[in-house]
C-alpha cells in the first residue's frame, strides 16, 4: 500500500489555482525575451535546483560553481573532489529526468529507477551500492543527533513489491489530479519506502521534477522546489513534514494533507521567486541596451554583462559558449570590456574570471540585487 493523495481542502485549491495564474504569466515573461536569455536562465535555475538538493545533504557546492562544473570547469572550482563528483553525478541524472519530457513511449519502470540512481550514485559502487535495492535494513537519524532514529524504511523484502505498486501508480494512478500534486505525492512515497542505501533524498526530489516535466506544464526549471526546499528554514520545515506525515515506520494510512500543502506553499513562493527573477533579467538587459551606445559595446556582449550583473562573474568558457564563438573572439570582447572599465579581470588562466568594473553601470548592478517580498499563500 503506498501513501494516497489527499482531498485537497478549500485552501489547497485556491492555492492552486493561484500557481496555476502564476505559471501562465511567467510562461508569458519567459516567450517575452531573447531565446538565448531563456536558455541561460533555464541554466541558472538548473544550477541553483543542484546546489540546494546538495546542500541538503551536506554537500556544499555553491550554484555560482555547480553553473562552471556545468560548463566543464571542473579544474577552476574551488570545491572538493567529492562535492565535485556529486554535482556532476547530480547534474547528469538531471539533464537526463528533462529530456525526457516530450518522450512518446514512456513509461516508469523500476529499471528507469536504477538506472537514475546509478548516474546519481554509480560513482560510489560497489562500497555503497547503486542501482540496485538496499539489502540491509536502513534507519534515518534525526538531524543533530546520529543516535536518535527519526524512521525506519521497510524491510527489504518488501522493496520490489513496494516499488512495483509505485510503478503501476507512476504510470496509471490518480491521472485526474493535478500534476503538482502528483508529483509531490511521488516524492512522499519514493523518500519513505527507501529503496536505496544513498541517495533516497535526491532520487526522490528528481522523481517530482520528472513528474512534472512530463506533465508539461511549465519547464521543470522554471516548477522545481529544490531550490527553496535548499533554503536553511524551508529545508527544516522540509524534514519535519517529512516526520509528521510519514511517521517513525512506514505508515501510508497517515493523512497526507500536510504534505501537499508544505508543497503547494514551495511551488507558490517558488514561482514568485523565479518571476523575481525574470523581471530583474529584463529589466537589467534592457538597462544595459540603452547603456550599449554611451559605453560602445555590442549586443554580444551585452551578454557578458548581464551575466555579471545576474550572477556576479562571467567566465570566458561561459561565454563562449553562451554565444556560439570562438576562443579567440571570447576573449578579445572580454579584454575589450575590461580595457573600457566595465569588467576586472580576477584570478589567472583557468581560474580566471570577470567581475563588475569601476565602469559597470551603477544602475544595472541596483536593478540586479533589488529586493522583493514573497508572500505566504496560506497566511
Amino acid at each position: 500500500m503506498l501513501y494516497q493523495t489527499p482531498h485537497l481542502t478549500t485552501d489547497d485549491r485556491r492555492v492552486l489555482e493561484e500557481i496555476n495564474s502564476l505559471q501562465e504569466q511567467l510562461h508569458h515573461a519567459a516567450q517575452q525575451v531573447p531565446t538565448k536569455w531563456t536558455q541561460d536562465l533555464r541554466k541558472a535555475l538548473t544550477a541553483s535546483a543542484i546546489a540546494a538538493s546538495n546542500t541538503i545533504e551536506g554537500y556544499q557546492v555553491d550554484a555560482k560553481d555547480v553553473a562552471d562544473l556545468m560548463d566543464g570547469e571542473r579544474d577552476a572550482v574551488d570545491a572538493s573532489e567529492e562535492n565535485k563528483a556529486e554535482t556532476l553525478a547530480y547534474q547528469q541524472a538531471m539533464t537526463y529526468i528533462q529530456s525526457l519530457h516530450n518522450v512518446g513511449d514512456f513509461s516508469y519502470s523500476k529499471e528507469l529507477f536504477n538506472s537514475l540512481h546509478w548516474m546519481l550514485q554509480g560513482h560510489h559502487h560497489p562500497l555503497r551500492l547503486a542501482g540496485q535495492w538496499r539489502r540491509t535494513a536502513i534507519r534515518i537519524t534525526a538531524p543533530g543527533d546520529e543516535l536518535a532514529t527519526d524512521y525506519e524504511g521497510p524491510d527489504v523484502d518488501l522493496l520490489p513489491g513496494l516499488m512495483g505498486e509505485l510503478v503501476d501508480w507512476l504510470n496509471d494512478g490518480d491521472l485526474d489530479a493535478h500534476v503538482l500534486v502528483r508529483a509531490a505525492m511521488a516524492h512522499l512515497n519514493l523518500v519513505k519506502i527507501h529503496p536505496w542505501s544513498d541517495g533516497n533524498g535526491r532520487m526522490s526530489r528528481s522523481l517530482q521534477r520528472l513528474v512534472i516535466a512530463r506533465g508539461g506544464v511549465l519547464a521543470p526549471e522554471f516548477s522545481s522546489v529544490e531550490e527553496w526546499l535548499g533554503m536553511p528554514g524551508n529545508t527544516w520545515e522540509y524534514y519535519k513534514v517529512l516526520r509528521e506525515v510519514g511517521g517513525p515506520v512506514y505508515s501510508p494510512q497517515r493523512d497526507t494533507g500536510p504534505w501537499i500543502r508544505f508543497n503547494l506553499l514551495a511551488y507558490h513562493q517558488q514561482t514568485q521567486r523565479v518571476q523575481r527573477r525574470v523581471d530583474r533579467s529584463n529589466d537589467c538587459w534592457m538597462q544595459l541596451m540603452e547603456a550599449a551606445d554611451t559605453f560602445g559595446v555590442t549586443e554580444r556582449q551585452i551578454t557578458a554583462l548581464h551575466e555579471v550583473a545576474m550572477v556576479g562573474r562571467v567566465r570566458r568558457s561561459r561565454y563562449e559558449k553562451a554565444e556560439g564563438i570562438n576562443t579567440q573572439q571570447a576573449t578579445r570582447d572580454l579584454q575589450a570590456l575590461t580595457k573600457a572599465g566595465l569588467l576586472t579581470a580576477v584570478g589567472q588562466t583557468k581560474g580566471r574570471h570577470y567581475v563588475a568594473g569601476p565602469r559597470f553601470p551603477e544602475n544595472v548592478l541596483a536593478t540586479a540585487q533589488r529586493p522583493h517580498t514573497i508572500t505566504n499563500p496560506y497566511a
